[in-house]
């Protein structure tokens, strides 16, 4: 490396937050400016480990040593061109990546960890300032045309791959707008949407076709997907959320945590008069938390960006309730390194404000005389752990109680993709779990692959991202017989040049 002493005279360091108090007055990203000179020393921190177990951390298999000591030697160039050979958009992970490189660290067996993904996001900003990033037409094409389904991180992956490789891509979107969950599920607190628009922008320069309002098996009939290309990619992502069917579902202010984030995503970006949510279906009301005691059932990521919307949004009061117990602040025996650990973590969103309850089972939901939500009658339980090793957990009796609540969020998960309308059409077979059945990413169809959530299930945007690389991978050689995009497990096949010393 080429600072080796620097994990022993800096520490971890990130750029400073915005005020809560402030922030929560707008939707912009919440980070103050960071110094350059700040993260070469943050750079510098990564160590000569020997192995790297940062790279078996990431999904994507990015080569974080190396683009650290270009950052650490400020070769930008020879940084955006490493962490591009791997990543298609850092520009998203340097956001919104919950970083299990940074799990994997070496330095963070004993010392705070590299602040890797910072640096990917300074990377990527950086070449796209510098005139680094920019699009590329292939010189060539092969007159082979795919269509991807879906227009998430998975789908945007696997086009921006196979239009490398000269292919001519079609992706289909059932939304009104490009980007998926990108677009439509993440806040803009934590993913500014200029930042999707640059990137699918330079995508079309590309040479990429993006078609929206535009449903396979809806209105686009399957015959004509079949009929006009070579292949199909399944990238259609986890859509159809987990439900609480629990006494009196059926109440006026009980929603789906997607549909709620959706609906705001459009008012900040100009649409408020849009209803539809991230799937691009229509929905029957708007959905606010003002003035509303707001519930977010479920403790994960997307109910943590519930809890930051409905702060936004002016709530009475926030609550996010968990089944599960509070995990422990730091890792347990069970949990080593350099696995993901599974602790205790605050977002920015519960810093704004929040009451966090882990433990908690909701029992029903209760209605004033007009048939709308005003309360849940929720209960403590206790975990326990059976012979064979397998948790329940009993209510701890005298804990039932009514909690206030006109807005209840369900942000308790996704099942599996939307598959009925093209089953039959494109002949494939989903599981048990109802997700595509697949072998390299090829269906029993051998004309129609599959990547992302649809074959994998509910996962993290990077996962997504590596799924559409690899799906393009095999896609390519079913093609054409050999492909030169590369692998996880070759990556930077184009800049082996960069290594030769």
């Amino acid at each position: 490396m080429g600072h080796p002493t620097g994990f022993l005279e800096y520490s971890r360091d990130l750029p400073e937050k915005r005020d809560p108090k402030e922030r929560i007055k707008d939707y912009k990203e919440i980070y103050l400016e960071f110094g350059e000179e700040k993260i070469h020393r943050q750079a510098a921190r990564c160590m000569d480990c020997g192995t790297p177990f940062c790279h078996s951390g990431c999904p994507l298999g990015n080569m974080i040593p190396d683009f650290n000591d270009a950052v650490y030697d400020e070769n930008w160039e020879q940084a955006v061109e490493i962490l591009t050979g791997t990543n298609n958009f850092p520009e998203f992970t340097g956001r919104i990546c919950p970083a299990p490189c940074e799990a994997s660290c070496v330095l963070g067996i004993n010392k705070p960890p590299v602040t890797i993904e910072f640096i990917e996001k300074t990377i990527a900003e950086k070449a796209f300032e510098m005139g680094l990033i920019v699009p590329v037409i292939p010189e060539n094409r092969t007159g082979k045309k795919v269509a991807i389904i879906g227009s998430g991180p998975a789908g945007l992956a696997c086009a921006a791959q196979l239009n490398k490789a000269g292919h001519e891509i079609t992706v289909f979107e059932r939304a009104p707008v490009i980007g998926g969950l990108l677009r439509l599920g993440i806040p803009d607190f934590k993913l500014e949407k200029w930042v999707v628009r640059r990137r699918i922008k330079m995508m079309e320069e590309e040479g990429v076709i993006f078609k929206t309002n535009a449903n396979v098996g809806k209105n686009i009939p399957v015959s004509m997907v079949l009929d006009n290309f070579d292949t199909i990619v399944l990238c259609g992502g986890a859509t159809i959320p987990r439900d609480l069917p629990i006494p009196g579902r059926e109440l006026q202010g009980i929603h789906f945590a997607m549909d709620f984030l959706s609906q705001q995503n459009n008012r900040v970006s100009g649409d408020a008069n849009v209803l539809v949510n991230h799937c691009g279906i229509s929905l029957k009301e708007k959905i606010v938390a003002e003035n509303k005691n707001v519930v977010v059932i479920g403790g994960g990521d997307t109910g943590s960006d519930c809890v930051g919307t409905s702060n936004r949004q002016k709530a009475k009061s926030v609550t996010q309730i968990e089944l599960l117990p509070k995990p422990p602040d730091e890792r347990s025996p069970e949990d080593p390194w350099p696995q993901w650990p599974v602790i205790m973590r605050t977002s920015s969103s519960h810093e704004e404000g929040c009451e966090r309850k882990w433990s908690v089972l909701t029992k029903e939901y209760i209605s004033d005389a007009s048939g709308n939500l005003n309360a849940l009658n929720i209960v403590d339980i206790e975990w326990h752990k059976n012979a064979d090793g397998k948790m329940h957990f009993e209510e701890i009796k005298g804990t039932e109680r009514k909690i206030p609540c006109e807005l209840a969020l369900l942000a308790v998960g996704f099942i599996h993709g939307e598959t009925d309308a093209l089953k039959a059409g494109l002949d494939f077979k989903v599981d048990h779990s109802g997700l595509v059945k697949a072998h390299n990413f090829q269906t029993r169809n051998e004309k129609v692959f599959v990547a992302g959530d649809m074959r994998r299930g509910q996962s993290l945007v990077v996962w997504a991202i590596s799924e559409g690389r690899e799906a393009a991978h095999a896609v390519d050689i079913w093609l054409t017989g050999e492909s030169f995009l590369e692998k996880k497990d070759k990556p930077l096949l184009n800049q082996l040049h960069l290594f030769k010393e």
